[in-house]
């Protein structure tokens, strides 16, 4: 943005980065002068919640009007971009004073004086900063003394009452929720570390911190890390040894823990003097700073539990912590990962727009997306925790943290499961849902073989390098039950290793970077395992220990919420993070008709030819198996059809009164049941291969499409018949997904859905296809259904709401009209490949999967664990 111009500030150089938002100086053409202005990224203009504390942020700083206190000049708009405009501070913080050492006596309380003084102003409107800190405050050049960044102040009578928590301090995305700790570690009062309701007398203990480093220009709560340095803050009695005794009483009202007996107003402080100060002693002026000022980094948010992190290579062994931290409702992790070095978190999500890839640096609450990472699958980080790897429209990219475009390193991972980067340089990844190991140069190039598959069945996934050497961990899902497992294998040659029957993602991990002698990490039944383990010799050396309970699932089977860095520390995911969902009927409006089912992870709904029962499929979570029930819609009640321990199933209600299902558990075949028995026989179809997807059944009983993953021709559809040979033929193939296919009431046209335009888009094709498809949606849409007389197309759009499609066709005609919204309200309609909803023959009501109004399933939570293997160890 330099030397650009908004509104009319010209843009002339850049002063600092935080969470909320880039800090430039410019000059204001109309009033020629200079400012600060602090721009909202563009990722976050349409968030509301990051909007409102922007605007909250202006709203406090312009109540403040006072001299020791930076001002703002106003919030402006141009374009989509919204931007504070602020006070230009010169001169150096308190921070790079108190590098140089001590601070006379004199000068050090003139400074505190006037830091005192704004914090009176402050509190006197009912305002707490709650990130005093000397990087907070400024000596201008001609000796005025500035508190800035009132990026984390709250009005006092917004506060909620105390709040019961564990001894562990609560973390929270969210910067509205109850129980998060702001500010910075060694500045944090006691109650704010243990994430308490604070006021006031937070910004008093704070002052006194500060002040005591001015006066000896040493740290007063430190550690060798984070947790050391919180147990300071939270147990330690502070040492004022050092601070003239006339002082030492002041400090000591400050510096209560009990924030009962501090000090409890601001202007009172000076009362407790032991003797006379010169109230009229001023700063000296000082040079102004050689640094540019970095308001920006002040404006980091920082989390106990994550914030003023001293990442050292070995954490401490006396000292072992956890911290819980609540996703915010928007969030969504589907995959993450730890960055080697600890220091940030790099993880999927969908806020504000497409799955992009996020960092967020772990002595940050704000986590910034990385543009040209829509579509992201799979991050996996460089050594030198700089860059990342990820999968996105079938090609294996590389973008790094700082900044600028992704580029390819391989153009052809269509369906990935993976990868993993070394020192070396190398990064080994699965291209493929089915098939072998690739490794390819981080800087591009032809990929060769690592690792070939030995049966037909056979998938290879989730490659993790072990201490970024040349062996590597990986999981063979397969067929044949003594060949599945999870494998270590090498770089140089030879066979892999079996280490575990489980074929399951797992990660090497130390308390030091380059240890040979750790732990795998992986997951059982919900559990995770540390398996102490030898990377020399590729051998467990000890029992399996449990790490945590209800671990959860990240994306895809196999893959669970878990991930650790080289440097001790490790976070895992517990908890639902399917959202459950009602079964309802709606009209034609969408409105609510009546509620059929209790809360639960549905994934699936097919309905009886009859209309009155419904078969629907529950999407295990940590507490639940694979089911299939029967719902009577009249009577609300569910019949048990099946139960089984596989990770997912599919099911359809068949013409003829069967239901034909598959279950990725047990390899993805197909069966065929009585619909009216749970204990009827169980009819194996010939098996289509892993991954296929039940989607529909003809009207007249004889022909399934199903979709199923193509290796490079990514979802394909195919058609096989329930009678005679069954033999499978593709109906549908190419570069893009096909999906969510419907057969026409007449057996002769299919709906379908695909992105062979960038976008998803609904498209009709005869059976069998002629390459005459015609695109139905005009914005975007998936998840057709007809209407049983052949007069409607419905289908959702990108917006998630349903839409109609007049439609008239014959065994060779086809006609349609302009697609109408039936409703106002969203239809989620599943996952990417369900449907989840479906309309009576008559078209007047449809059946619907929709979020539950309140769920009993705990919010997910991810655990932060410093140093968890000397924790696992007591």
């Amino acid at each position: 943005m330099i030397g650009t111009k908004i509104g009319h500030y010209d843009i002339l150089s850049h002063l600092g980065a935080g969470g909320m938002g880039e800090v430039y100086e410019a000059r204001d053409s109309r009033l020629g002068r200079s400012v600060a202005i602090k721009v909202l990224p563009e990722a976050f203009t349409h968030d509301s919640d990051r909007t409102a504390r922007l605007e909250r942020e202006a709203r406090v700083l312009a109540s403040l009007n006072h001299p020791n206190i930076a001002a703002i000049y106003g919030i402006e708009e141009f374009g989509s971009r919204r931007f504070l405009v602020m006070e230009l501070v010169p001169g150096e913080t308190l921070a790079e004073i108190i590098k140089r050492g001590a601070t006379p006596v004199a000068e050090a309380l003139a400074i505190a004086r006037e830091v005192a003084q704004g914090l009176e102003a402050a509190h006197e409107k009912g305002i707490i900063h709650r990130d005093l800190k000397p990087a907070n405050i400024k000596v201008t050049p001609d000796g005025r003394v500035k508190v800035l960044d009132f990026g984390l102040a709250k009005a006092a009578q917004a506060e909620s009452a105390d709040v019961t928590i564990s001894n562990s301090p609560t973390l929270s995305i969210a910067a509205t929720q109850v129980g998060m700790i702001l500010g910075t570690a060694a500045y944090m009062s006691p109650e704010q570390a243990k994430g308490k309701r604070v006021d006031k007398r937070a910004d008093i203990w704070a002052f006194g911190v500060v002040l005591f480093e001015l006066l000896t220009g040493k740290s007063l709560f430190h550690g060798e890390d984070l947790t050391d340095t919180l147990a300071a803050v939270v147990m330690k009695d502070p040492d004022l040894s050092a601070v003239p005794a006339n002082l030492r009483r002041l400090l000591r009202k400050c510096l209560e823990r009990d924030p009962k007996k501090r000090l409890r107003d601001i202007g009172d402080v000076w009362e407790l003097v032991e003797s006379e100060v010169p109230a009229s002693s001023a700063p000296k002026k000082r040079p102004a700073a050689k640094a540019p000022w970095l308001v920006a980094a002040a404006l980091a948010i920082t989390v106990a539990g994550l914030a003023y992190v001293h990442f050292t290579e070995k954490p401490s062994a006396q000292l072992s912590a956890r911290f819980p931290l609540l996703l915010a409702e928007k969030s969504n992790l589907a995959y993450f990962m730890l960055s080697p070095d600890g220091r940030s978190l790099a993880f999927t999500s969908d806020e504000g727009g497409p799955v992009r890839v996020w960092v967020r640096p772990l002595d940050s609450l704000e986590a910034h997306s990385l543009p040209g990472t829509d579509g992201a699958m799979f991050p996996f980080w460089s050594p030198d925790s700089k860059k990342i790897g990820f999968f996105a429209q079938g090609k294996l990219r590389k973008i790094s943290v700082a900044g600028g475009p992704a580029e390819t390193v391989f153009e052809n991972a269509p369906t990935p499961r993976g990868g993993t980067w070394n020192r070396n340089g190398v990064i080994v990844f699965a291209p493929n849902i089915s098939g072998g190991l690739l490794r390819v140069s981080d800087e591009g190039g032809a990929a060769t073989p690592v690792i070939k598959p030995t049966g037909p069945r056979e998938s290879h996934r989730y490659p993790e390098f072990i201490a970024g050497g040349n062996q590597f961990l990986f999981s063979i899902s397969s067929d044949r039950q003594e060949t599945a497992g999870l494998y270590a294998a090498s770089l140089d040659g030879g066979p892999p290793i079996r280490i575990l029957p489980d074929a399951v993602h797992a990660i090497y991990a130390t308390s030091t970077p380059g240890e040979r002698v750790g732990a795998l990490l992986f997951s059982r039944e919900a559990t995770l395992i540390a398996l102490p383990f030898d990377a020399d010799k590729l051998r467990p050396t000890g029992p399996a220990m449990p790490v945590a309970q209800d671990v959860t699932r990240a994306g895809t089977v196999g893959f669970d919420a878990f991930s650790a860095s080289e440097s001790g520390v490790l976070f895992y995911r517990t908890g639902n993070v399917r959202p459950d969902q009602t079964l309802v009927w709606l009209d034609r409006k969408g409105n609510q008709l009546e509620t059929t089912s209790e809360a639960q992870p549905f994934a699936t709904v097919s309905l009886s030819p009859d209309g009155k029962r419904a078969a629907v499929s529950i999407t295990p979570t940590t507490q639940t198996k694979s089911a299939l029930w029967i719902y009577d819609l009249t009577l609300a009640t569910p019949t048990r059809f099946r139960f089984g321990p596989e990770d997912r199933a599919w099911a359809l209600w068949s013409p003829d009164n069967y239901i034909i299902y598959a279950t990725q558990g047990r390899n993805g075949a197909f069966f065929r049941k009585p619909a009216n028995s749970e204990a009827g026989e169980e009819i194996l179809l010939p098996n289509p291969g892993g991954n296929a997807i039940p989607l529909d059944i003809s009207e007249d009983g004889k022909q399934l499409v199903y979709s199923a993953t193509g290796g490079e021709t990514r979802d394909d559809l195919w058609i096989v018949p329930l009678q005679g040979e069954h033999k499978a033929v593709k109906y549908l193939g190419g570069p893009y997904d096909e999906r969510h296919a419907q057969f026409s009431p007449n057996g002769k046209w299919m709906a379908y859905s695909s992105d062979e335009s960038g976008q998803f888009q609904i498209y009709v094709e005869r059976i069998p296809a002629t390459g005459t498809q015609r695109q139905i949606s005009i914005a975007g849409g998936t998840r057709p259904r007809w209407r049983h007389d052949g007069t409607e197309l419905y289908y959702i759009a990108a917006d998630s709401k349903l839409m109609m499609v007049p439609v008239k066709f014959g065994a060779d005609t086809f006609e349609f009209g302009a697609p109408q919204r039936l409703f106002e309200r969203p239809v989620p309609g599943g996952g990417p490949r369900q449907i989840g909803y479906q309309p009576t023959k008559d078209g007047t009501k449809f059946l619907a999967l929709i979020p539950a109004e309140s769920t009993k399933v705990a919010t997910p939570t991810v655990t932060i664990w410093m140093n968890w293997m000397a924790g696992l160890n007591k």
